[in-house]
């Protein structure tokens, strides 16, 4: 028997990852800071509004602060203790930024029925100061990031996008409230931001969930694969085929290959060689390939049947 184990090696240029940390990190300190200040102004002009959107904010920042520390993380090598590597740091990240998320907009949804149930005033020009703040804020983290090439950076400007659109919502509200005191127009807002949120984490946490329980990538055909292998000259079957992803990017295969009519070792080769050529189409970062000759028995292939 003939085992294969392959890891692509990945091509990162220092310069571009030094960038991409340094742009998270200064996108990271404006949003955690800037989330902790709306906090405590939203509660001080009376708004649950600019409240819900510093929960959105605080979500943000958790999502920056993973993002650059996988940024680092990410540069480490397998070892020992990791023999995949840290991939699936990532996902413990989104785990724990979902949540959050969850529980501070549970507490938003609570406060903003409150306040439609009993209208509560706001103070308008307190409100439209935190709008213009936040819209420069969060326009300046999404220009820094929105130049970056890593997918990491591309994640989080969109996230910096939908925050700068939700501080334009707020800037109008306020701008409407200094006019006419529409006391149910802050916690409608608040409402419909946060539902937002919750709709967007729920696709998260159903997508991080899924990657834990190791579930097949959406972008890998599992019978488009196996069809291509035993297509190939020698092959008989495959058994035990299993796909799993570390991060939702970089994925892993490993399968067992039953062979027949090999005449030489040469040829085994050539097979294992054919196979491997098939799985360079596909981002594996790591791949393990058994092969069994038509005469051995593979206990796994039983187990497999039962």
């Amino acid at each position: 028997m003939a085992k294969h184990t392959h890891q692509q090696h990945q091509h990162d240029h220092s310069h571009g990852q030094g960038q991409s940390g340094k742009n998270l990190r200064i996108a990271f300190f404006l949003n955690l800071g800037f989330s902790v200040l709306e906090f405590f102004g939203g509660l001080y002009v009376n708004s649950i509004a600019i409240v819900s959107d510093a929960v959105h904010d605080l979500g943000d920042s958790l999502s920056l602060g993973t993002a650059w520390y996988l940024d680092k993380k990410s540069k480490q090598h397998p070892d020992k203790k990791y023999s995949f590597g840290y991939r699936r740091f990532s996902l413990l990240g989104a785990l724990i930024n979902s949540i959050v998320l969850i529980t501070g907009s549970v507490y938003v949804v609570y406060e903003a029925v409150g306040r439609i149930l009993q209208p509560q005033h706001s103070d308008a020009g307190g409100m439209l100061i935190f709008a213009i703040i936040g819209i420069l804020v969060n326009g300046y983290a999404a220009w820094k990031i929105s130049s970056g090439k890593t997918l990491n950076e591309k994640v989080v400007s969109w996230h910096l996008l939908e925050d700068l659109l939700g501080w334009v919502a707020v800037l109008i509200v306020a701008i409407v409230l200094h006019f006419k005191d529409i006391h149910y127009l802050d916690p409608a807002l608040s409402l419909f931001i946060t539902l937002f949120i919750l709709w967007g984490v729920a696709k998260r946490l159903k997508e991080t969930v899924f990657l834990f329980l190791q579930g097949v990538p959406a972008d890998i055909n599992v019978n488009e694969i196996e069809q291509r292998i035993t297509r190939t000259a020698h092959v008989q079957s495959l058994h035990h085929t299993h796909i799993w992803s570390l991060d939702g990017e970089r994925h892993v295969f490993t399968t067992h290959v039953k062979l027949e009519k090999l005449e030489s070792f040469d040829q085994l080769v050539r097979v294992k060689e054919e196979i491997k050529s098939i799985l360079e189409d596909y981002r594996f970062e790591h791949y393990t390939i058994e092969t069994e000759l038509d005469k051995e028995n593979c206990q796994l292939m039983e187990v497999e049947n039962i």
